[in-house]
């Protein structure tokens, strides 16, 4: 079966064959890194089917990764993502 998402991506393929998450690495895309997170988010910014992506992904509730220039975390858009560990206890 194939979605609306799934087509757009062939047709984009096809015609220009500009998909970073076919093209590149795409561990990029599911980086811990903050700076591998924002090198991700450009590369989706240059993305035929940016848009259809990030739709796709929301549909699907994805739990993490960079979709559609995006950072998803339990099927939704975070803003940033938290570093591991333990907060700090002072405001520093």
């Amino acid at each position: 079966m194939t979605t609306e998402f799934d087509a757009a991506v062939l047709r984009a393929y096809r015609a220009s064959q500009e998909i970073p998450c076919v093209q590149g690495d795409p561990d990029l895309f599911f980086a811990e890194s903050l700076d591998e997170i924002e090198a991700a988010k450009a590369l989706c910014r240059r993305c035929p089917v940016r848009r259809e992506c990030l739709e796709a992904a929301l549909a699907r509730r994805e739990a993490c990764g960079v979709w559609g220039g995006e950072l998803l975390e339990n099927g939704v858009v975070i803003q940033h993502k938290r570093p591991r560990g333990r907060p700090r206890k002072d405001a520093a």
